[in-house]
């Protein structure tokens, strides 16, 4: 039976491995696809040396050691998401603003073109 941290290794080794190529077909921006490569390299840490997990946990008392990995995991995408949300509100801020600009010049455009 596989255990929890070659599960958890196998799956970080697929997730760096997406996501370097994701980054390199382009799909995501180097600048957050480096979080997510810097995420899955700690994970893959503490799942190929369990002792500095069960060293850590037992530090922050965690009984179960493969939880303190996965809730390593899940704070950084909670904190991601909200990274990612603020990006959307700015760029859903200058998207109105733009169309505002865009509408108002087609206004003037318009009320130039019946002066004639």
């Amino acid at each position: 039976m596989i255990s929890v941290y070659e599960f958890s290794a196998i799956f970080c080794l697929t997730f760096v491995f997406i996501t370097v190529e994701l980054i390199r077909r382009r799909k995501i921006d180097e600048r957050y696809a480096l979080l997510w490569v810097l995420l899955g390299g700690l994970m893959m840490v503490f799942s190929f040396f369990p002792g500095l997990l069960d060293r850590i946990s037992g530090m922050l008392h965690v009984h179960y050691a493969p939880s303190l990995l996965f809730l390593i995991g899940m704070i950084f995408s909670l904190m991601f998401i909200l990274h990612l949300t603020m990006v959307i509100s700015k760029l859903h801020r200058r998207l109105t603003r733009l169309v505002q600009e865009v509408a108002l010049l087609k206004v003037e455009r318009e009320g130039a073109g019946h002066e004639k």
